[in-house]
């Protein structure tokens, strides 16, 4: 006979999942794609209408400043905005539990029956749920509102993490620049490599071939910096 210390241990050792739903996977991926993208861009832009490598550095640490700084702010407040909401509705919801106990149990028993747990069984797990006003709250709050109490995303964190992430790709148009380059063949060639390695490094986390994510996103900074740079050549010619 299987012990309860042995099927816990069964259990814990039988798969592990990664995590989907932390505060910082959105923020850093979209922050590093979008530094990298944006000022490769911009920097194919302001290269494709003049020739002054000053010019073009300059406009490539503005778009890395900028973007880095409104990303964070724009990220700290989406979420501190997010979190100010779910903290709200777990007030109401801690509120409902205080003054009508009986009619919250009776909603989980029913939130259990609704996914095939028999009445009896349904009724008496809402029972030993409810004695503990705290737990009763996380599972509620899961099965009412899909957020954990205890698991609320971080608007620090998220900050943090898109203007690391955003600065971090940012640079990476930007640095052979900086290092005395001059023209756009090399820091393209870095940047599309860069875009390739970034779609490649996103496909460990989604389900979709490496080949796929690493061409997906090296067309689509391709074809960004290709407009841009077409652009910035048509302005560029005008103004001569």
């Amino acid at each position: 006979m299987m012990t309860e210390a042995g099927v816990g241990a069964r259990a814990e050792v039988h798969h592990q999942h990664r995590d989907v739903t932390g505060g910082w996977l959105r923020p850093a991926v979209f922050g590093a794609m979008d530094g990298l993208v944006s000022n490769f861009a911009l920097i194919a832009g302001v290269a494709g209408g003049t020739a002054d490598t000053k010019i073009v550095a300059l406009a490539g640490v503005a778009g890395l400043a900028a973007g880095a700084f409104s990303m964070a702010g724009g990220e700290y407040v989406s979420v501190a905005s997010q979190r100010e909401l779910a903290l709200a509705e777990l007030d109401v919801e801690r509120r409902e539990l205080e003054r009508h106990p009986e009619a919250e149990e009776d909603e989980l028993a029913l939130h259990y029956q609704a996914r095939g747990v028999d009445p009896e069984t349904a009724r008496e797990v809402a029972r030993q749920i409810s004695r503990d006003p705290e737990q009763a709250l996380a599972v509620h709050a899961r099965a009412e509102l899909g957020i954990d109490p205890h698991d609320l995303p971080s608007p620090v964190l998220a900050a943090v993490s898109s203007f690391l992430a955003f600065a971090g790709g940012a640079l990476i148009p930007l640095l052979p620049y900086l290092l005395g380059v001059h023209g756009l063949w090399i820091p393209a060639a870095v940047s599309m490599a860069a875009l390739f390695g970034a779609g490649v490094l996103v496909s460990r986390v989604t389900a979709r071939s490496w080949w796929f994510s690493g061409l997906r996103q090296l067309v689509v900074g391709g074809v960004a910096a290709a407009l841009t740079w077409g652009l910035g050549t048509l302005i560029g010619a005008a103004a001569l």
